[in-house]
């Protein structure tokens, strides 16, 4: 049976160009959603979360397999905000990641619905361990719209002067910026180097 790919289904929202910034519009997507706070490298709500999504979504999948469809599980995004006022000049210091306000979530087909996600809970639920803030997720829609985006290719900490090129598109073009800074997070920090991990950067706007 052939595997549904997401990431080549919606090629245009994961695959942009390192070397330009790109206007797209996003359509209402469906994903597993956590939400929290604080530093990710410190913050244990922040750890827990990302194991959640994908003990929840690995449960998902083996749901849907048993039903006929195999698709691959989508890489792990956040939605990104700070407590208080945003930092202007896109340098983060450790008190500025303290401040973050985050969400985390993973796409799903259109086949997924809210029967099958909590049917999944209640199978990842009896995994040993079962995933710590398994309670908190939530299935729901997102509707970012209209956004510029660009991959960038390199550590996190180096993604300043990228996400300056996203806002400078935006003002440029007479926008203004909307929604929350979004990440998707194409490569596995585990096993690839710092300076070769690729990260979708997207800023959604409006149009004046």
């Amino acid at each position: 049976m052939p595997t549904l790919d997401l990431k080549q289904t919606l090629k245009s929202l994961y695959a942009p160009s390192a070397r330009a910034v790109s206007a797209i519009s996003v359509p209402p997507l469906r994903y597993l959603m956590i939400d929290g706070s604080g530093d990710p490298n410190t913050a244990r709500r922040y750890r827990d979360a990302v194991g959640a999504l994908y003990g929840l979504a690995y449960a998902v999948r083996a749901l849907a397999k048993e039903a006929g469809e195999v698709f691959t599980v989508m890489p792990l995004e956040g939605l990104w905000t700070f407590a208080g006022a945003p930092v202007e000049d896109f340098q983060l210091t450790s008190a500025d990641k303290d401040r973050f306000i985050w969400t985390l979530m993973i796409l799903q087909p259109e086949t997924v619905d809210a029967a099958l996600v909590e049917r999944a809970r209640q199978r990842a639920a009896k995994g040993k361990p079962a995933p710590a803030l398994l309670d908190d997720l939530r299935f729901a829609l997102y509707d970012e719209g209209e956004a510029v985006q660009i991959m960038h290719i390199g550590p996190y900490d180096a993604e300043g002067p990228t996400i300056a090129r996203l806002h400078d598109h935006i003002a440029r073009n007479g926008w203004a910026l909307s929604g929350k800074h979004h990440e998707i997070y194409l490569s596995d920090p585990r096993r690839t180097p710092p300076e070769k991990m690729k990260t979708v950067l997207r800023q959604p706007f409006a149009r004046s």
